[in-house]
This record gives structure tokens, sequence and C-alpha cells, in this order.
């Protein structure tokens, strides 16, 4: 009976768990042998993973990078205090990291509007109740008169 029972349930349990004990029946086989392969071909795709595998960690490396520079950016922006962490993987990626280009619109951007506003329109711009025509017309009407007068003077 326990064999039965050791027979349906085993093979379903080996199954389950992926094969986890092997039987290695055949011990006399290398390992290029047991896959298919010569042995001057499993070097190679051993060679061709370790290298897909060091283009990944780079590739994985450079996204870091850029997250990190844009982390720091907004730190700079804010006035918040720096990261190490940040810092070391943007050097860690030998500073060939840049702004991504939609990010780097967005902030040259908010620079142009921040400059007009630090302008001297910008700064009545954000006074209430000021008519800038009005204002506008003032201005003119002003150096119309001094005008006029500085060649009444030279007439004189």
């Amino acid at each position: 009976m326990a064999f039965m029972v050791k027979h349906v349930v085993g093979g379903q349990l080996k199954n389950l768990t992926g094969g986890l004990k092997e039987d290695k029946s055949d011990g006399d086989k290398s390992d290029a042998a047991a896959k298919g392969m010569t042995q001057e071909e499993l070097e190679q795709y051993q060679q061709q993973l370790e290298e897909e595998k060091q283009e990944r960690d780079a590739s994985f490396a450079q996204k870091k990078a850029e997250r990190a520079t844009v982390r720091s950016h907004f730190r700079d922006k804010y006035r918040l205090p720096k990261n190490e962490l940040d810092e070391t993987q943007i050097q860690a990626a030998a500073d060939d990291v840049e702004l991504p280009t939609e990010l780097a619109k967005m902030i040259a951007e908010d620079n142009q509007e921040e400059e007009h506003k630090q302008s001297v329109l910008g700064h009545l711009t954000n006074i209430q109740n000021v008519d800038m025509g009005h204002l506008k017309g003032k201005a003119q009407a002003t150096l119309e008169d001094l005008k006029s007068s500085a060649e009444k003077c030279c007439v004189m």
C-alpha cells in the first residue's frame, strides 16, 4: 500500500517541487554533453552569458545614475540637503550622465519664468490693482513731456 501511495503521489510531488532531488545516474557525462553541446560551445555560451550580464549591470548603473542626477537637481533647486549616495552613483557612472531632454526643457522653461518674475515688469504684474495699460500710457506721456521741454530749452 505504501508503495502505491509513494508511486502515485511521489511523481506528482516531484513535479510540483521542480525535481529538487535529481538522480544523477549519468555521472560520467560532463555538463556540456548533458546540455547537448561540445565543450567549446559551452565555453562560448558561458562567455556570452557573462557579457550580457555585464551589459545589463552597466545599463542598470547608468539608469541609477540618471535617477540620482534628477534627484540631485531637485535637491539643488529646492535647496535640500545633498545625498552622498546619489553623488557616488553619479561618479560611478563616470560622469556620463545628463538630465533627460524632457526634464531639461522643463527646467529651461522654469528658469525663464523665474527670470521674468524677477524683472521689474514681473514684479509689477504681481502687484494687484495695477493697470499696466494706464501705467504705460503715463510713462509715454512723461517721456513726451520731457522731450518737448528739452526741445524748448534748446530753442531758447
